[in-house]
């Protein structure tokens, strides 16, 4: 760890860098509901195949949370384990009324099982970890004074990383790519251990492998996000679930990012504007084809150049259907689902009747 707190800053487009137990409960049994008896913080796990490694992470959480002086609660999901770890997760439950346990009926991946933890999270703050032992629990105060500081979210970066080169240079590379589309500049999007205000974490939702964009997700709302250094230890027991085939789903997921974030609402200009300029090429095609046959004779049915215009304009009026399609589809998914286009952060003199609009 660090010797003392250090921590980077993050402000939209740039960096600054500072030198600074209940029993068991069946899943399909209960969903989330409105949460009563609120905590000061939830932390939340997801583990996959880590039988070695839960009962030590409780003991360092259940070594540090009550230090901190708040109520919390943590709540692991078990993301369909085959190794018994759903096993040794309810031995800990029996003796531990903090710890909550979310079984999951299979392995649907990273995200859903850290959507769920989310679902049932009832802390004003909520934390996930790795639940490898690489995040250190001890790094979870400096994480709250952070935010106390006024963020909504603030971020582990994993300076000092404890896998090799395979792992480290895709991961650069992958964060690079993300700050430069997303205008979020971090050091680390893939670390798992972060601090988010719970009233944000509710208001974004997960699918796919979009945990990792996150921050970013958070960004576009219009979220305060700081950064600062955490630990990284090495792995102790169990192997790791991420491989190199991550990188390329991070790069098709960043292009998911990036239209959501540009044209999530607006996807006509991206379609319309793109078969606009398909449509002008095929005219200007058409044109020069037409000049060739006046100048230099050059007879249409001989000419291919009369194919491809053809082709640009068939095209570009495609791209415009598309288009007004994807308006239709957009219009119906925010008018009917009363999704929202504007996340309100604070509100004065409202009384809590007016905030829902007729």
């Amino acid at each position: 760890m660090d010797g003392g707190p250090r921590s980077t800053e993050e402000l939209p487009g740039r960096r600054v860098d500072e030198p600074l137990a209940e029993p068991s409960l069946d899943a399909a049994a209960i969903r989330p509901g409105p949460q009563r008896g609120q905590v000061d913080l939830s932390i939340v796990v997801p583990v996959y195949n880590e039988r070695e490694n839960v009962a030590e992470l409780h003991r360092l959480l259940a070594s540090t949370l009550p230090a901190l002086g708040r109520t919390y609660e943590v709540i692991v999901v078990d993301d369909g384990s085959t190794d018994g770890t759903d096993r040794a997760l309810a031995e800990l439950a029996a003796h531990d009324r903090r710890l909550k346990v979310i079984e999951l009926r299979r392995n649907f991946g990273q995200t859903a099982a850290m959507a769920a933890g989310f679902d049932y999270a009832r802390g004003d703050v909520v934390i996930p970890m790795d639940g490898d032992l690489q995040n250190d629990p001890a790094d979870i105060p400096r994480l709250l004074a952070k935010l106390e500081e006024g963020y909504d979210l603030v971020s582990g970066w994993r300076r000092e990383r404890s896998e090799g080169v395979l792992r480290t240079f895709p991961s650069r590379v992958a964060n690079w790519l993300i700050g430069r589309a997303t205008g979020l500049r971090l050091h680390d999007y893939g670390c798992t251990l972060k601090a988010y205000r719970s009233d944000l974490v509710k208001e974004i939702k997960l699918y796919g492998e979009m945990h990792r964009f996150l921050p970013a997700l958070a960004h576009l709302m219009g979220a305060r996000v700081a950064e600062i250094p955490v630990a990284h230890h090495p792995r102790r027991f169990g192997r790791s679930k991420y491989g190199l085939t991550r990188t390329f789903k991070v790069m098709l997921d960043l292009v998911t990012v990036r239209f959501l974030s540009s044209h999530g609402t607006k996807p006509i200009y991206v379609f319309g504007g793109s078969g606009i300029l398909l449509c002008l090429a095929g005219v200007a095609t058409a044109a020069f084809s037409l000049y060739e046959k006046l100048a230099r004779g050059i007879y249409v049915h001989r000419n291919p150049l009369i194919l491809l215009a053809v082709f640009l304009f068939l095209l570009g009026f495609s791209f415009v259907l598309m288009g007004l399609l994807a308006e239709l589809i957009i219009r119906t998914y925010h008018e009917s689902q009363a999704k929202p286009i504007y996340w309100v952060r604070h509100v004065h003199n409202v009384d809590a009747e007016e905030r829902t609009l007729p």
